[in-house]
Parts: structure tokens; C-alpha cells; sequence
């Protein structure tokens, strides 16, 4: 029903920046997330958007991190400033036909449809 393509990762020194992208085709997907997952750590959940453009951030990229999307909310990006060597990871976007408000924005289980990863390294 919906395929996610990321893209946009890479090595960076400490205190760059990267810019991740996320485009959805199929169905039409009305929330999204990043997630992100390091060696021997387990996924999280960074960033979410809905719909309507609420966003919610985990605290570690809170002021650091942007999520935001088109406005056909096919494309999602992840702006992503002032890296940490403890931000490299494998970042994943999730997506999903619907929001559900019970669950949390940035639970991996709201979302049915996943991207491959994209790997971002952050050198020291």
C-alpha cells in the first residue's frame, strides 16, 4: 500500500548537518516519524509530524533537529544541525495511513510502513 524511500545520509563531522528525506507513494500516509537506531542500542523514536503539522521531538534533538513535510505530506525531511558523534545511527521514517491518537507519536508500533535506512555517521 505504501512504499517509503529515505534518503540524504551520510558522514559528517561534529557539528554539521545533514538533511534526510522521506517520499511516500501509494496510499496517501496522514502521520509520520523518524526513528533512529545505533549499534547495540534499541530503535527511537525522534521526531513526529501529523496532518496538521503537530510536531513532537525527543528531548536529545529537541533545538537541534527539524521535522517538517510538503504540503501534499508525500515528502517529510528531517533537518538535522549541529551533529553529535551520539547521533550516528541508522535513521528510519515511518509513516501511516491514520494517526492514532492513543498511541504516542513517537511509538514505533503506531506505524504500519517503514523505510530502509539510511545511515548517518558522525565523526569526532
Amino acid at each position: 500500500q505504501v512504499q517509503l524511500v529515505e534518503s540524504g545520509g551520510g558522514s559528517v563531522p561534529s557539528g554539521g548537518s545533514l538533511r534526510l528525506s522521506c517520499t511516500a507513494s501509494g496510499s496517501k500516509t496522514h502521520c509520520a516519524a523518524w526513528f533512529r537506531q545505533a549499534p547495540g542500542k534499541e530503535r527511537e523514536g525522534i521526531a513526529a509530524i501529523d496532518e496538521d503539522g503537530r510536531i513532537d521531538y525527543q528531548a536529545a534533538v529537541q533545538g537541534r533537529f527539524t521535522i517538517s513535510q510538503d504540503s501534499t505530506q508525500n515528502t517529510r525531511y528531517l533537518q538535522m544541525n549541529n551533529l553529535k558523534p551520539e547521533d550516528t545511527a541508522v535513521y528510519y521514517c515511518a509513516a501511516d495511513l491514520k494517526c492514532e491518537p492513543h498511541l504516542h507519536t513517537r511509538y514505533s508500533g503506531r506505524y504500519a510502513y517503514w523505510g530502509q535506512g539510511t545511515q548517518v555517521t558522525v565523526s569526532s
